[in-house]
């Protein structure tokens, strides 16, 4: 099955492609997809935290294989159909916040090529302007570095190379060389992406796509052995990225000339010591891009070739100093606001119990209600809890599991309200979800939960007595009074935020960011509370995982009683893959 896939690609192609129709969307579309299946394993070697988690490339692949089953056996002709059955595919089968963003740039493309049959070079370009439009504004905080970079940047791509009279094929190929060049410096963008070593995984994961529609133009196979394989996923594990550590001065400039040589440029930049180096263009005019120690050099050699316009230099240390204080000052701030709220300790003295902490709220939450609630859970024990406060509906999905749309969407179908709270309670969940208000009729509204602990928050303020309007707010406030530490093993080595992580270490994380690494739990879990502030909280509720048993968690309880003398413990089973303890502090 897997070769008779890859084989439809491996016919020849016309050099010279100037209208698509819908069949050659598809072709290509179907070839960008098995590209990415090809680079998956590599992609996700890419993510930025050592945790166990849904990786950014398998979360795109699965939301291609939901765009890509809406198209694989039809024989229409008109793009526009095409692109509308792909992108609808894609929203409804949309995994993480990568595979949200992908949907939308392919919802994008559709809105661009909207009724054409056919389409051109200039079409295309105009539709993925738009692509890259809409991306941006699916994000509440873009961000850039991200795969929002690279689809911007390729857009602008796009543009140029239409208006210089590209065919179909020409244009993909300037489209891949910018997206290459975009997710190249997404390092200097991003500091942790600089830190861990890596570059963007989103980004590249649409790189990955575009390159295969490209191979598709140009008749080049779409299937790499299993040595290639295993060798990128080497590379990429050993940290030889498209990155260079050393700083220096990004230098961007618009050449103009006669008969440029854009190979023998780009080499001779390399060779005066130019890294991360792109020259595209054509024989008149090319935008060279490249870091380097000697910017005077890069620029002495382009005026000895032509004509220099919209000249750029960047001081690359100082743009990442600049990031690093403003991140200082934030995480100085954040903790500066939190001690002042939580200030008080609580003053008797806690025992370790094996109850929820909802228990005493749950025969409350037994009357029916005209405002529905469905949250996501992972684990046994957490179904429990969220059952007990009187979730209607429960989809299974977390860290490593992310739910799609479609299953969203249909938990909240479920609900015989026609008001329905949704409670993501994974930040990598939060975008999926959020599709789901434009695809009921239903009012639904989705509280920003981005933790299991933050999801119960969250329902201990819901009021039967109070508007679907008065409960969102309540609940929405009450998510920013929990802090969340979450204890795991390493899946990757890497130095991150100031912390050495070897993989298999156990490592510490608060409300999502990384604060230690060691060999031993307990050190591990005391470092981690100790960071949370948990000392300024009245309870820490302890939710061990599927691996820990609830005798080995009475005594984690009674080893933190010992730390945190002051606070009350309260121990549940939680039930969670991977990660070992889920520490609220409230």
């Amino acid at each position: 099955m897997a070769g008779n896939f890859f084989s439809r690609f491996s016919r020849p192609r016309p050099k010279h492609i100037s209208v698509f129709n819908g069949q050659d969307l598809k072709r290509a579309i179907l070839a960008g997809h098995a590209w990415l299946e090809q680079h998956r394993e590599a992609i996700n070697a890419l993510n930025v935290f050592p945790v166990p988690d849904g990786d950014t490339g398998t979360n795109m692949c699965l939301t291609m294989r939901a765009a890509t089953k809406e198209i694989a056996d039809s024989e229409e002709t008109a793009a526009y159909i095409i692109i509308d059955r792909l992108s609808r595919g894609a929203l409804m089968g949309a995994r993480g916040n990568s595979g949200v963003i992908l949907s939308q740039i392919l919802r994008g493309l559709g809105e661009g090529l909207k009724g054409k049959s056919t389409f051109t070079a200039v079409d295309f370009a105009a539709a993925l302007q738009n692509a890259a439009a809409l991306a941006y504004r699916a994000v509440i905080k873009p961000v850039e570095g991200t795969i929002l970079t690279v689809v911007r940047e390729s857009a602008e791509a796009a543009q140029q190379s239409a208006a210089n009279g590209s065919d179909m094929a020409g244009l993909l190929g300037d489209i891949v060389t910018a997206a290459r060049a975009a997710v190249a410096k997404t390092p200097d963008l991003l500091p942790t992406l600089k830190q861990a070593g890596v570059v963007d995984a989103g980004g590249q994961g649409l790189t990955t796509i575009l390159e295969g529609m490209w191979r598709f133009t140009r008749g080049e196979s779409i299937q790499l052995t299993q040595r290639e394989q295993e060798d990128e996923l080497a590379e990429v594990q050993m940290g030889k990225v498209a990155i260079e550590e050393e700083f220096g001065y990004e230098v961007v400039f618009l050449l103009h000339g006669e008969d440029l040589n854009v190979t023998g440029i780009r080499d001779t930049i390399t060779e005066m010591g130019g890294v991360s180096t792109v020259v595209a263009g054509d024989t008149r005019l090319l935008k060279v891009h490249t870091h380097t120690q000697t910017p005077g050099k890069i620029l002495d050699y382009g005026v000895s070739l032509g004509s220099l316009q919209d000249i750029n230099i960047e001081n690359l240390q100082e743009q990442s100093l600049r990031y690093a204080a403003e991140s200082a000052r934030e995480h100085g701030f954040a903790a500066t606001a939190n001690g002042a709220q939580w200030s008080t300790s609580a003053g008797g003295a806690g025992t370790a119990v094996a109850t929820p902490p909802v228990a005493e709220h749950a025969a409350a939450l037994r009357e029916p209600s005209e405002i529905g609630t469905v949250a996501v859970a992972a684990g046994d024990g957490w179904v429990k809890v969220f059952e007990s406060l009187g979730v209607a509906s429960i989809v299974p999905g977390g860290q490593t599991m992310n739910p799609s749309t479609q299953e969203l969407l249909q938990a909240v179908e479920t609900c015989s309200s026609q008001q329905v709270i949704l409670l993501p309670n994974n930040k990598n969940i939060l975008l999926s979800a959020r599709q789901v208000t434009d695809l009921t009729e239903k009012q639904v509204y989705v509280i920003p939960s981005d933790s299991l602990p933050q999801g119960v928050s969250a329902l201990l303020a819901f009021n039967f007595d109070s508007s679907f309007e008065d409960n969102c707010k309540a609940m929405e406030a009450a998510i920013e009074r929990v802090q969340v530490a979450e204890i795991t093993e390493a899946v990757r080595s890497v130095k991150i935020d100031g912390v050495n992580v070897a993989e298999g270490d156990i490592i510490g994380l608060v409300n999502g960011k990384l604060v230690t690494s060691e060999t031993d739990m307990s050190a591990v879990v005391r470092e981690t509370l100790t960071r949370m502030h948990a000392d300024q909280y009245e309870i820490l509720t302890v939710y061990y995982g599927a691996d820990i048993s609830a005798v080995a968690a009475n005594t984690m309880a009674q080893y933190i009683k010992e730390q945190f003398p002051g606070q009350e413990i309260e121990v549940v089973e939680g039930g969670q893959p991977f990660y070992a303890y889920i520490i609220s502090a409230e």
